[in-house]
């Protein structure tokens, strides 16, 4: 089979495509043939190892893991003797351990972990991209915001992977969402429910004086880590949270400290790759069966064959998306 590996941390030029042998599915794993997967800004930081705190999770002197890729959406072509779940010919969709091991041509899969039947009406495209951003939006929202219709959400970096999961998301539970994203997507934010949006290179609203004057939110979800706790406090209604995808040393001290409030401001960071099979199992289903359902869109910037991987790390790396970056297989 063919796979991106990167054996070095480095630019996006360390990434080669190269050919591994083909896994052999123990009694309990399916052999799956991918067909799609996604690369976000996590999988970027994992390949470059940096910022640092990325190497406390992939190695540290090297990559743990080679070959990246945290979803699986494809067909099953073998199955170990002891799985009764799933049979050679299901299409299915699958998270990967770490998010490594799904920009392969075949990835095994055990058949007790994150993994679930595709529904019909959904292209594999479709599936990996619900597989991604939605997995993290979703414990976000449910688990730490106090959602509720007529909530106000803001949510920073609200065209990316995460982004437009966590707009649509929002606006589906009945709240006011505003939008901050740059250029390229404004008209895409309008378009998933924003009511409000605001371009980042035309106004700060982490900054008092551009946010003088605004309403104040219940939730602040920053989902790509380009403010603080300290900076959109002013932002946060008196039992506001500010939620954040990006760990850093102070939210890691605000999480501790605020996390157990029942009331007032608090500041979360989550680990949502860290949380039991079976809750990721269930999200999966969740977002799929939204998307079966029309209430959440799988939102594509680009999609790139294997071939071009480097030409997506390249792009996820240095250009400001709109929507998820999607790596085609086969």
């Amino acid at each position: 089979m063919r796979a991106a590996t990167s054996p070095t941390y480095g630019g996006p030029d360390v990434v080669r495509v190269t050919t591994r042998p083909d896994p052999v599915p123990g009694p309990h794993d399916l052999l799956v043939r991918n067909r799609a997967s996604t690369l976000a800004a996590a999988l970027v930081a994992a390949r470059a190892g940096s910022p640092w705190f990325a190497r406390l999770a992939f190695g540290l002197r090297r990559p743990r893991y080679p070959v990246l890729g945290g979803e699986v959406a494809g067909e099953v072509v073998a199955v170990g003797a002891e799985v009764t779940r799933f049979a050679v010919g299901d299409r299915v969709t699958a998270l990967t351990h770490m998010g490594a091991g799904a920009h392969a041509e075949l990835v095994l899969v055990p058949d007790d972990g994150a993994v679930v039947p595709t529904p019909a009406d959904l292209t594999d495209v479709d599936a990996a991209v619900l597989a991604a951003g939605p997995l993290t939006a979703l414990p976000f929202l449910a688990d730490h915001a106090r959602l509720r219709t007529g909530a106000r959400v803001l949510v920073i970096g609200a065209s990316g992977c995460v982004g437009t999961a966590a707009v649509q998301l929002a606006v589906h539970a009945g709240a006011h969402v505003t939008a901050v994203t740059g250029p390229r997507g404004l008209d895409l934010a309008r378009g998933l429910g924003a009511a409000e949006v605001v371009d980042r290179t035309v106004r700060d609203l982490t900054a008092p004086e551009d946010g003088a004057g605004l309403p104040r939110h219940d939730v602040v979800f920053d989902v790509a880590g380009a403010s603080s706790y300290r900076r959109c406090r002013h932002l946060l209604a008196d039992e506001g949270v500010y939620l954040t995808t990006v760990p850093s040393a102070r939210i890691l001290w605000r999480t501790l400290w605020t996390s157990r409030r029942t009331h007032g401001r608090r500041g979360l960071v989550a680990f949502t790759g860290l949380r039991p099979t079976a809750l990721r199992r269930a999200t999966l289903e969740d977002a799929l069966a939204r998307g079966s359902a029309g209430t959440l869109r799988a939102v594509v910037d680009r999609a790139y064959p294997l071939d071009e991987i480097v030409d997506a790390h390249r792009h996820v790396e240095h250009e400001h998306k709109a929507g998820t970056v999607v790596v085609t297989l086969g």
